[in-house]
């Protein structure tokens, strides 16, 4: 077969770890033809970055061994979940940058699944049970206790056929019959005490309509689906280890029945799920989030959602070098959310030009500039370490705009920003001097007055170098826009580690919205542009607010880890 198993290793999408020594140890032995893998999502929520994770590892493989991965919808419970959730995993996949091979649905095999069930019932191995959902949890015993038998448990096979066939019908409400595997009560896997295989559920279904009225489980959709499928290696979340056992009866009880081939057949192998700081990636707690309005909708660019983490400015490279660096580990544990912002950074290090803007804006007059006049000040778009050229026009006359934080009336020692009687120079322009604070009537700076020295392009005054150089914008020409500065959703690593509700600990400061001011420059960019504000941090223009007269800009990331710094404090 083809394999790209002697890439170098940064070539490759997936880091070597124990499932690619699985892998290659399989094709050593010649036990598959070809890597299949798939990405199987439930729709009934969005996206998340520990979605990508799996994407990245499911269709990494895939790639890297010259295979195939597709894209199959686990969609057994009609009850929660929606087109629209379908919808949005498939936008967010290709966003990602890989493409399935094959896009399937689990309900699309409603009737295999069925005959399976019918062929365990037909073999002795699976039941129709009558108990309700409480006295099956009540039978099934404990970790220290055996279960018992349900009452039902020995009914022949023509009475459980008969049954499965009238929930299948419609004949019973929901509730009043369950299909159950007979496996082992005493099983010290809680799993394998006779796991429910369908119930009855009189619901329509988003993409199989009202044809069906009793729907199977995860626990018995997933393994035959993948065997449907050709599935060679089923990777899942490790909080799926305990179903393995279910996944490997239900293939070797079916093995070479209802279609099914004798050999080869799928196995699942289980990784450490991701665990990010200061966020949650439940979907059920992402979905309290939103319908509680915590956040605004599911592409807020606080959450950890796909659509969040897209429409904030992240890129799928920088998200696919994330999930590259974490690697693919067996034991659960928590990632520093760092990590993440620095994959982020890396990646707009080099993707993102410099322009200026002020989001805290103070007036500064140059008193001895002429009035009227502008000048139009050539300034580089990237850093000499950068190895990318461009120039652009920055305008510059007699009034502007710095950042109200490079100021200060009363500086502490080692303050190197403007302060009154001190020298700082302009990024890209000149040196000015602080002559004047103005204050209005209730004595808060107004504006400054200063001088500039008009010697001082591209080189520095008699006196030596300022200490200290800082950003600023030309008044007159500045673009305004808003701002919406986006930082840590929760104000503690793990919001679900605390005790009492989670939501208690979303960070109130987790977006703050300011109206500043950016160079005209971008307004001849194309709207995707993602730029670093020098010394703010890394923006782009909100894809669903923003206007050519009205711009919103989101901050991506800062420059720097500003997060734990201020901890410490």
């Amino acid at each position: 077969m083809s394999s790209e198993t002697n890439l170098p290793t940064r070539q490759r999408r997936v880091n070597s770890n124990f499932i690619t020594e699985i892998i290659d140890e399989d094709l050593r032995q010649r036990r598959y033809a070809k890597i299949v893998t798939r990405f199987p999502p439930e729709p009934n929520g969005y996206l998340h970055i520990g979605h990508a994770k799996s994407i990245c590892l499911n269709f990494g493989l895939a790639l890297d061994y010259g295979g195939e991965c597709n894209l199959r919808f686990d969609d057994t419970n009609p009850e929660t979940e929606s087109i629209e959730y379908v919808d949005a995993a498939k936008r967010d996949v290709q966003w990602l940058g890989v493409q399935w091979a094959r896009e399937l649905y689990a309900s699309d095999y409603f009737e295999r699944l069925y005959e399976f069930a019918v062929q365990l019932i037909t073999d002795g191995k699976a039941y129709v049970d009558s108990l309700s959902d409480e006295e099956i949890s009540e039978y099934r015993g404990t970790v220290t206790q055996p279960g018992k038998p349900s009452p039902y448990r020995d009914r022949s096979v023509e009475e459980n056929l008969e049954l499965f066939r009238h929930m299948r019908d419609g004949g019973f409400p929901d509730g009043a019959h369950v299909l159950r595997a007979k496996i082992d009560l005493a099983s010290r896997n809680m799993k394998l005490r006779d796991p429910v295989l369908y119930r009855i559920v009189h619901a329509p279904h988003y993409h199989a309509g009202d044809a069906w009225c009793i729907y199977p489980l995860y626990d018995f959709a997933h393994p035959l689906s993948d065997a449907i499928e050709g599935i060679s290696h089923s990777i899942c979340t490790l909080e799926f280890e305990n179903n393995r056992a279910i996944y490997d009866w239900l293939l070797e009880n079916l093995r070479g029945k209802c279609g099914l081939p004798h050999a080869p057949r799928p196995y699942q192998y289980e990784f450490a799920r991701l665990n990010l700081d200061y966020t949650v990636l439940s979907k059920r707690k992402l979905i309290k989030l939103v319908d509680g309005r915590h956040v605004q909708g599911w592409d807020d660019p606080r959450l950890p959602t796909l659509s969040g983490v897209r429409r904030r400015g992240v890129t799928p490279e920088a998200i696919r070098e994330f999930c590259y660096r974490i690697g693919v580990a067996k034991t659960n544990s928590r990632v520093d959310l760092g990590i993440f912002e620095a994959a982020v950074r890396d990646d707009l290090n080099h993707r993102a030009p410099r322009v200026l803007a002020v989001l805290r804006p103070l007036k500064v007059v140059l008193t001895n500039y002429p009035g009227g006049k502008v000048e139009q000040l050539e300034a580089p778009y990237w850093p000499h370490d950068v190895p990318k050229e461009g120039w652009r026009q920055v305008p510059f006359s007699r009034e502007l705009y710095i950042e109200r934080d490079d100021f200060m009336e009363h500086p502490p020692k080692g303050f190197h920003r403007l302060v009154p009687g001190g020298h700082v120079r302009l990024r890209h322009a000149y040196v000015i001097r602080c002559d004047e604070v103005v204050k209005n009537a209730s004595g808060e700076i107004a504006e400054l007055h200063c001088t500039y020295d008009p010697d001082t392009i591209g080189k520095n005054p008699a006196g030596g170098a300022p200490k200290g150089t800082i950003h600023w914008v030309c008044a007159p020409h500045a673009v305004k826009a808003e701002v919406r500065l986006y930082d840590r959703l929760f104000g503690v690593a793990d919001p679900e580690a605390g005790g009492g509700e989670f939501t208690a600990y979303l960070n109130p400061a987790s977006l703050t919205v300011v109206e500043g001011y950016v160079e005209p420059s971008v307004l001849q960019d194309p709207p995707a542009t993602r730029y670093q504000f020098e010394r703010l941090g890394y923006f782009w223009q909100d894809p669903e607010d923003s206007r050519p007269g009205d711009l919103v800009f989101n901050r991506i990331v800062t420059l720097r880890d500003s997060w734990t710094k201020a901890q410490r404090k």
